[in-house]
């Protein structure tokens, strides 16, 4: 990358910070609203830009399109059924979330089962962040920056070093923006940058196809499509990453946890200014989810058709398409905008973990009378210690074996489906005791990691069924035990928020139309491409 590049590239990245420093300057930070909720005032287009940039990382960049380079659009399952579960959490798990005004998961299940199932689920949610979300963030996006940069030969250090570096790097700014700032730094950020995000997305596709078509767009396409038929099949085989039956199983669980429970997602929806404005801001997220195949899947066939299936490793395809087909005055703005992916998934999943220990076991277990202010410099301090630990562990990664990514997709499975269980069954059968979620959630967390660490192994990965099969099954087996010990061991007492909503609770007048829409353009994708 030339000095032109990388002016871009500071140039980009200041404008951010000076804007969100802008924008954050009136919420106060010391009361635990303004600081975990950014004082519940995040509007449907923030929450949208927020919610996108948050999950789109580059794991999933860099992942998805190697997936599609050696799958084809099959893949787009990943994207497209996200949406349809944003339109669920909009409709249905919002509403309810927003009229018990909690600041997180485990609050809203305090609510509704006890004080233990709550640091329960707050240990589980700690342990899948620390462990596997933003050590992984880290070591990803600072792999992709040291090689972008070149790193090792601008400072003649080792590609190890490197690494430390730009680890180090991203965390210090990244902590900076999650710890400092709090939620609605974190959001205002997001927001900028996933303008710049789908901006530089779409560039590396319309850059390609118009490599493959002789400059023009259509051309390229055509090509593509022709020479390539079999690359464009949204239907996956029994062997494929996706397998189309999966979609009815575990892959529509998988999408509603991490859109509708998962504290680092969530948590944007849940600043929400009133129910309306929650629920646009979901359904803009879905309408725009619903093009995401575009940024994340069709490079991979680009790449596929551009270097003719030559690649060694699929998960190059990215990074070596950009280099390929961007001018070089857009790789300094790509790399701001790669820049922006990566601190948005870290200091979200680092303000979510925050947010987790000062609301849901600081002022628990540690000091039950702590103020607004007490709570959130307890969360500051945890946030710190946390920050260093995902910086000393990412390095490390690039000793793991090479599946790491698709291995750790299926360990998130340890907590996911055990938490969406009790939620679900917490919202939609009132009566199901406390001693069923916290029965309900052991029995998920042993029964899957028994399953594919112990059954799995010892059958052999052939013959074993796909893990969203797996979790489907154990989901249901889970929810039938809880329902049996609600029948019963029913609850005595009916479950009812404490205190009123702290937000207007009108719904969005819009919400169900726009819902219906963006499931049947979901389903009429699949119906085209298959």
């Amino acid at each position: 990358m030339g000095a032109f590049g990388v002016l871009t590239f500071i140039g980009f990245t200041a404008l951010v910070a000076v804007l969100s420093y802008y924008w954050v300057r009136g919420t106060d930070e010391h009361q635990s609203d303004g600081y975990f909720l950014g004082g519940r005032s995040l509007t449907a287009p923030v929450i949208a830009g927020s919610l996108l940039l948050t999950n789109l990382s580059t794991e999933q960049i860099v992942g998805l399109t190697g997936q599609a380079y050696s799958e084809g659009i099959l893949v787009m399952a990943w994207e497209t059924l996200a949406a349809i579960a944003m339109v669920v959490t909009a409709l249905v798990l919002l509403p309810r979330y927003l009229r018990t005004g909690v600041s997180t998961i485990p609050s809203f299940l305090e609510e509704r089962y006890d004080a233990q199932t709550k640091t329960v689920t707050s240990i589980l949610f700690l342990s899948g962040y620390v462990i596997v979300l933003l050590p992984i963030v880290l070591y990803s996006g600072a792999l992709a920056l040291s090689t972008m940069f070149g790193v090792p030969a601008m400072f003649g250090v080792s590609e190890t070093a490197a690494l430390w570096m730009t680890v180090w790097a991203i965390g210090i700014v990244g902590s900076i923006y999650a710890i400092f700032g709090g939620l609605k730094a974190v959001a205002v950020s997001d927001t900028i940058n996933a303008v710049g995000l789908f901006l530089g997305g779409l560039l590396v596709p319309v850059f390609g196809l118009m490599a493959i078509g002789g400059g023009s767009i259509f051309d390229g396409i055509s090509v593509l499509y022709t020479e390539n038929p079999e690359k464009f099949d949204s239907i996956g085989g029994p062997d494929a990453s996706v397998p189309f039956a999966t979609i009815f199983t575990g892959m529509m669980l998988v999408q509603l946890f991490y859109w509708g429970t998962n504290q680092a997602i969530i948590q944007r929806a849940l600043g929400a200014k009133n129910l309306a404005e929650g629920q646009k801001g979901l359904l803009l997220a879905a309408i725009l989810k619903i093009l995401g195949p575009v940024i994340v899947v069709l490079p991979g066939i680009i790449a596929y058709h551009y270097f003719e299936g030559g690649l060694e490793v699929a998960d190059q395809a990215y990074p070596r398409l950009v280099t390929a087909v961007l001018p070089v005055g857009l790789t300094g703005f790509f790399a701001a905008v790669l820049f922006g992916a990566i601190l948005s998934s870290f200091n979200s999943a680092l303000n979510s973990s925050v947010t987790l220990f000062g609301v849901d076991i600081y002022r628990q277990y540690f000091k039950k009378t702590a103020s607004d202010r007490e709570v959130v410099g307890a969360g500051k301090r945890f946030g710190i210690l946390l920050a260093i630990a995902s910086m000393t562990i990412a390095p490390f990664i690039a000793n793991a074996p090479q599946g790491l990514f698709g291995y750790l997709q299926e360990v998130n499975g340890c907590y996911s489906i055990p938490i969406l269980t009790i939620i679900l069954v917490g919202i939609f059968f009132p009566r199901v005791p406390p001693v069923a979620a916290k029965i309900g959630l052991a029995s998920g967390v042993v029964l899957y990691i028994l399953s594919q660490f112990v059954l799995k192994p010892a059958i052999g990965a052939d013959s074993y069924p796909h893990y969203l099969h797996v979790m489907a099954l154990l989901f249901v087996m889970n929810v039938c035990i809880m329902l049996l010990i609600g029948r019963f061991h029913p609850m005595t007492r009916d479950h009812a928020p404490a205190r009123p909503s702290p937000v207007d609770m009108t719904p969005y007048r819009l919400a169900r139309p726009v819902g219906a829409l963006i499931v049947a353009i979901v389903v009429s994708s699949y119906i085209y491409f298959s």
